[in-house]
């Protein structure tokens, strides 16, 4: 279950949940471009929102069904690069380190346009 709230969007852009990325979990505006799309799915894994991060997997690759860890505590998101992935793009990378306590994810993920809507296609996760 999906709790809004008033707190600071754990994406790490400024302004509440609410104002940033709760404004995409509830589908009130798209995500506009890629690296949007990437953080407001860093907040849906913060916030354990499976049912936004199946929605906004592309159909190709999008598994039947999400588990997540309850036990996860993601800390923080830091953007190493962005590829294209803004309006004028159909598709674009977004390499991310996401931190959690006890360790990092890092993860180069690629996105495509779906009828006009930025998804997530699939991720390689680089060394270093």
């Amino acid at each position: 279950m999906v709790v809004m709230n008033t707190r600071d969007c754990p994406c790490g852009l400024p302004g509440t949940w609410a104002q940033c990325c709760g404004r995409y979990h509830s589908g009130a505006a798209a995500a506009p471009t890629a690296e949007a799309l990437m953080r407001s799915r860093y907040s849906a894994f913060v916030k354990g929102d499976t049912g936004y991060l199946l929605r906004t997997w592309h159909p190709r690759t999008r598994p039947g069904r999400l588990e997540l860890d309850p036990g996860m505590r993601w800390t923080g998101l830091e953007i190493l690069d962005t590829v294209d992935g803004t309006a004028f793009h159909a598709t674009g990378v977004v390499e991310f380190r996401a931190s959690y306590r006890g360790g990092a994810l890092r993860e180069r993920s690629r996105f495509e346009r779906v009828a006009g809507a930025w998804v997530y296609v699939d991720g390689e996760f680089p060394e270093g």
